[in-house]
């Protein structure tokens, strides 16, 4: 099917962002992306036009919600005051394009206790090899394999040498408890999604290695609570080095998660040399 998108919407983008780690880049705008037991092909054929390989009905309940597309975010990047806040909104402006998925939220719980102290590239190994031990084979419309994400019970049953064999290091010891607590009825998501942000955060940090900026990406990446705001090195240097009186949390509420972003990826593209 053809879409065509009018708000801020860059694959690339969203790809660089740090907040999923298993979609696989097929051409300059064109992305692989599995999302549960399905994965999609899209490409950009033109400014605001994009090729996806699924049906109607699959992109009206399944990739819609996924890309978070009924969220008008150019409404909320026009927000910013430029005067008022320079800085965030050259961030904005800069790395306009970034959505905030909605992602499984097991998916993003296991992803982001693998990311601790770890660059993207380690992240998105571990997070495929863990896939590939305990995840179901399946293939996309094209025919190529992939595999899905693995369910708790998966994990949990894996044997310690192929849980090991994931590169997990440390953190092998924190996936294979969160499965357990998934599995025993302690990491209930339906309950943390209708809890208020400090409230998910508080819970989530109960599991074991879990401390509370894991906890803040999994409630912003994987509960899709966007006012989570998530402080890393990056973002405690943005705050230090752009907001020395402090950042101000009550103007940019309920969308501190989305504004983090473009601050995020604004400081990483400029270390980079990317602006």
């Amino acid at each position: 099917m053809e879409l065509h998108i009018d708000d801020d919407f860059d694959l690339p983008k969203i790809a660089d962002s740090g907040q999923c780690f298993r979609w696989t880049r097929t051409g300059e705008h064109a992305f692989r992306i599995p999302h549960g037991q399905n994965c999609l092909n899209i490409t950009r054929i033109a400014e605001g036009r994009y090729q996806l390989d699924c049906t109607d009905e699959e992109f009206r309940t399944l990739w819609r919600p996924y890309f978070d597309l009924d969220e008008n975010y150019s409404a909320i990047r026009r927000r910013i005051d430029a005067k008022t806040d320079p800085f965030l909104y050259r961030a904005a402006e800069a790395q306009k394009g970034i959505r905030i998925l909605r992602q499984d939220p097991w998916e993003a719980t296991v992803s982001f206790i693998i990311s601790q102290n770890r660059n993207i590239p380690a992240i998105r190994r571990s997070v495929e090899l863990l896939c590939r031990a305990a995840g179901d084979a399946l293939a996309d419309r094209e025919g190529n394999m992939f595999h899905a994400f693995p369910e708790a019970r998966r994990i949990l049953d894996l044997p310690q040498s192929a849980l090991d064999a994931c590169a997990l290091g440390y953190r092998g010891k924190y996936v294979r408890a969160a499965a357990k607590a998934f599995c025993d009825g302690d990491l209930d998501f339906r309950a943390l999604s209708s809890a208020t942000g400090e409230e998910a955060i508080k819970s989530l940090m109960g599991l074991y290695g879990v401390g509370v900026k894991v906890a803040s990406c999994i409630s912003l990446f994987g509960l899709h609570q966007i006012d989570a705001f998530p402080v890393d090195t990056w973002v405690r240097r943005i705050l230090q080095n752009e907001y020395p009186n402090g950042y101000p949390f009550h103007l940019y509420s309920p969308y501190n998660g989305i504004y983090q972003q473009y601050m995020f990826a604004f400081y990483r593209s400029r270390e980079s040399g990317g602006a």
